[in-house]
Formats: structure tokens, C-alpha cells, sequence
């Protein structure tokens, strides 16, 4: 039965993959700035940052909501991870995530996102300076996730998210799911992985900002000049995002274990690219990584990213990880970012 189901999803998923890539993907165009929500572009996780967020094929800890759902199959036990990323302009982002193994009926979890951009003033034309108002523009994301192995060797994962972002009076909401499969192969130390982002409903803002009184024809008199209406906006997709990654660990004793990645990219609003990255672990306690990101990508301002990370063990059962990375941005100078998990 479970090679059945697994058989039957593996052909939905590649037809469904090759759907997307040929209706609404443009390989020879980009669309740089044509998507809502971009903040859920960010990634998540100081360890899969760090590698250059090659880690579809890895995902084995709560951020796996980001990068492949499927991967939260394989996380024993209960588990909590908090995020921080100090981000471009001095933006406040956090992720907060936890995740239940059910045992043989799956691993279950929800992920939370937030971003704040801090107070800015109101300008207008007459009024450059600003006009003594503020305003605020925040972005949030909650999702539900569930993975199940259907084998000893494969495993799928569903993520279902809604997705909310306003700036002064307005607002726009917006419902997306993720998908993924992970695959352990015949081959020694490689894991296979596949995952889809973002696909879901399209957002538009709506609020008070958007409400204005219309005069129909001012020439006339004795009419209302005082119509109320609505300012259309356009509506926005989500910035759907089609990942396959290779991981592969040509070391793995009991001190000593390293694994390489690699990732590649094809999303809806900007061209191809590949990431890669490493990582070093010492006896389950220190771990140093790297990685660079946006190969082949034209004009991109990422490029090479370092981390590491630290584990203790407490109260015999109870593990507490601490990550760092840092990313170069180029003329944007840097983000960092910094991840608390506990485990139990």
C-alpha cells in the first residue's frame, strides 16, 4: 500500500513540478519585483544559511518548514527552534517553529514568521518632510505542517500557510502550500530532495488608504462631489519557488561527520541559480559551515556565507543547539543571523 501511495505522489509531484516550470516560469525573462510577500524569500535557519542555504536535500531540524516540509519526518521527539535575523535596513525578522514525532503516523508542527520595518514618517508632494504622521508596514506567516515516511528511505511533506502583510491603512492576506519529498538513496551518504514554495493565492492591498471621494463630471452642478469609491489594486503572486538539491556525506564516524550540498534554484520572479555549501560536525557537539549563493545568478549582491554552530546535552534528554551565520550581501553589506533550538 505505502509503495502504492508513494508511486502515485512521485508522478503528481514531477507532473506537477513540470506544470509549474512550463506555465509560470520564464527562464529568458526575469521578473525582479513582481511578486508579493517577498519576505517569504528570506531564509530560515542560521545552519541552512550558513551553508548557503543549500539544504533542500538536508532539512533535519524545524526550519525544514522553509526549506522541504518532508524533512520534518526526520525529527525525533519534540522540538522548538527560534530565529533572529538582523536583515537589509535594519529590518527585525523572526521565525519561530516547533515540531511533534507522532511515531508512525508522522511528524506534525506549525512555523511562525514576522517582520517589522519600524516607524517611518508620512510625506506627501506638498509636504517632502513629512507631514508629523507615522506609519508602519509589517509582514506575517503562520503555517501547519505534516510529514510522513511512506518507506524506510522516502518521505513526503505538506506545509499549508497563511499569509498576511499591511503598510499604513491597508492590508492584503493571502493562502499558500508547500510541498516536498526526500529521498534516501541505495548510495552510501546521499539524500535526494524536491521541494515547491509559495503556491497559492494571489494578494492584493486593500484599506482605508485605498478609499477617495469621486466628483463624476465637475462641470456639471448641483451633483454629490462627495462619491465615495475605491482605488483599484492590482493583485500580486506569491514568489513560487521550485527546489532540487543533492546532499552527500563522504565522512560520517562517530566524532567526526562532514556533508557537502548542493541546490538548485528556479523560481517565479527571478532567473536560475545554484547554492552550495558544507558542513563540518566534531563529535555531535561543534559544527563549522560555508557555503556560497546565487551561482550563475546575474547582478545578484549574495555570494558567500560562513557559520557555526554548538550543541550541549542537559539533564540527559534535553538538547540545546545554538547556530550563527553570516551572509555577504555585497553593496547591501551583510545579514546575521542567529538560531536557539532545544530539543526533547
Amino acid at each position: 500500500m505505502k509503495i502504492r501511495i508513494l508511486v502515485i505522489f512521485s508522478a503528481l509531484f514531477i507532473t506537477t513540478s513540470m506544470t509549474f516550470c512550463q506555465s509560470d516560469f520564464v527562464s529568458n525573462v526575469s521578473k525582479r519585483g513582481t511578486t508579493a510577500a517577498t519576505f517569504l524569500s528570506i531564509s530560515e535557519g542560521a545552519k541552512a544559511t550558513a551553508m548557503g542555504s543549500a539544504f533542500v536535500a538536508i532539512a533535519d531540524d524545524q526550519s525544514a518548514f522553509y526549506w522541504n516540509p518532508a524533512g520534518l519526518a526526520k525529527i525525533d521527539g519534540t522540538g522548538i527552534m527560534f530565529d533572529h535575523t538582523n536583515w537589509i535596513a535594519d529590518v527585525a525578522y523572526n521565525y519561530l517553529a516547533a515540531s511533534y514525532n507522532l511515531g508512525g503516523m508522522g511528524t506534525v508542527g506549525f512555523s511562525f514568521i514576522s517582520s517589522s520595518y519600524g516607524d517611518m514618517k508620512v510625506t506627501t508632494v506638498d509636504q517632502p518632510n513629512g507631514t508629523g504622521q507615522l506609519f508602519n508596514a509589517s509582514d506575517i506567516a503562520f503555517s501547519l505542517g505534516y510529514a510522513i515516511n511512506l518507506t524506510d528511505n522516502f518521505a513526503i511533506g505538506f506545509n499549508p500557510k497563511i499569509v498576511y502583510q499591511s503598510i499604513w491603512q491597508t492590508s492584503a492576506i493571502g493562502f499558500a502550500m508547500d510541498l516536498g519529498v526526500q529521498y534516501k538513496t541505495p548510495f552510501d551518504g546521499i539524500m535526494l530532495g524536491m521541494s515547491i514554495s509559495n503556491f497559492g493565492t494571489k494578494m492584493q492591498l486593500q484599506g482605508n488608504s485605498t478609499l477617495v471621494t469621486y466628483v463624476q463630471d465637475p462641470t456639471t452642478t448641483g451633483i454629490n462631489n462627495r462619491i465615495p469609491a475605491n482605488l483599484s489594486t492590482d493583485y500580486w503572486s506569491l514568489p513560487l519557488n521550485f527546489r532540487v538539491g543533492i546532499a552527500y556525506s563522504p565522512l560520517s564516524t562517530e566524532k567526526n561527520k562532514i556533508t557537502i550540498a548542493i541546490d538548485a534554484l528556479h523560481p517565479s520572479d527571478n532567473y536560475e541559480s545554484i547554492n552550495v555549501g558544507g558542513e563540518y560536525v566534531y563529535d555531535d557537539i561543534i559544527a563549522i559551515r560555508g557555503g556560497y549563493k546565487s551561482l550563475f545568478l546575474m547582478d545578484s549582491e549574495e555570494s558567500f556565507t560562513l557559520g557555526f554552530g554548538l550543541k550541549q546535552i542537559l539533564l540527559g534528554n534535553v538538547a540545546v543547539r545554538l547556530d550563527y551565520a553570516y551572509q555577504d550581501f555585497g553593496r547591501l553589506n551583510n545579514i546575521q543571523k542567529f538560531t536557539i533550538g532545544v530539543a526533547f
